[in-house]
């Protein structure tokens, strides 16, 4: 496959991992999952980042999961692998140890807890792309690191390192977002990283969403952002707002247990996280099925 910039034009999916009863990596899930995906149209799979519960597999966890995901995938679609720390060192001694055949770029999150300064992300990611064999695209989430990059250090980021080609962007805030799509350089990708502002963030000039829900109602989130991507405000927003409580519900008790809550429903995987996450409530897991049954989805189910 050719990877460009324009390959990640779209929806992209932050997977799930799968698991078995006994807590290992269900790799027969994971082939139906990604298949899934791909027959209904998505662009591209995120592996190992927040809804794949990266945090909690080990190094051989994470290289099984690694070859599973490339193999399920079959050069398919672009395969994006998630890769952050809040040590930098930890990061530069994983991408000269890892296997990165079969992905076509990383994702990275701002470093977490310790809260470093601008100048401190910035230098964080310039030794990042100075070791990365892959492109890099960014992520900022600020509920869930403590920390918002600001835009003026993601535009320097972005003009002074060729090898970052975007940002996966869910600060939340509409005018943190306009402010890097007006002053982006050429080709630098603005994406979604926040379902619920994906619409509007594309419809200002962004360039897709890397989506939670477009996990479990694929077809449909896809044929939104296209519109959105096609600027037809009005139909993009109108189907938009069908889809928003289920949104709501895949969120209420956290993620992925939402998500996972919903593709078990599907039966495309199972209902198991990995403490300390858990299982969603018996009414919220209902009401989540109950949603995804309006869509193009139903016909997996038995």
């Amino acid at each position: 496959m050719n990877f460009s910039t324009k390959t990640l034009k779209g929806t992209g999916v932050a997977v799930v991992t799968p698991f078995n009863e006994d807590y290992s990596i269900d790799i027969d899930s994971i082939n139906k999952i990604v298949d899934f995906l791909i027959d209904n149209g998505v662009d591209y799979i995120v592996v190992q980042g927040t809804t794949g519960e990266a945090s909690t597999l080990s190094e051989e966890e994470k290289k099984i999961s690694r070859l599973a995901f490339v193999s399920a995938n079959k050069r398919r679609v672009p395969l994006i692998l998630g890769l952050g720390s809040n040590d930098t060192l930890s990061i530069i001694k994983d991408l000269v140890n890892i296997n990165f055949f079969g992905f076509s770029a990383i994702l990275s999150v701002t470093p977490f807890y310790n809260k470093p300064s601008q100048q401190g992300l910035y230098k964080h990611y310039s030794e990042i792309s100075k070791a990365s064999p892959l492109p890099i695209i960014l992520y900022n989430v600020p509920s869930r690191t403590g920390i918002n990059m600001l835009p003026d250090t993601t535009i320097n980021l972005a003009v002074n390192h060729s090898n970052i080609i975007g940002i996966k962007e869910a600060c939340g805030d509409l005018n943190q977002i306009n402010q890097l799509i007006t002053e982006r350089p050429k080709d630098f990708m603005i994406i979604s990283g926040d379902d619920d502002t994906a619409v509007e963030t594309v419809l200002m000039g962004g360039d897709g969403v890397i989506s939670v829900a477009a996990g479990c109602i694929p077809k449909y989130f896809s044929e939104i952002i296209q519109l959105a991507l096609d600027k037809n405000k009005n139909l993009s927003l109108k189907k938009f707002n069908s889809i928003k409580h289920l949104i709501k519900l895949l969120f209420e008790e956290g993620n992925p247990s939402g998500i996972k809550s919903a593709l078990s429903s599907m039966n495309l995987c199972k209902n198991i996280l990995r403490l300390p996450l858990t299982v969603v409530s018996n009414d919220l897991g209902l009401n989540i099925k109950n949603s995804i049954s309006l869509f193009e989805v139903f016909d997996i189910f038995t």
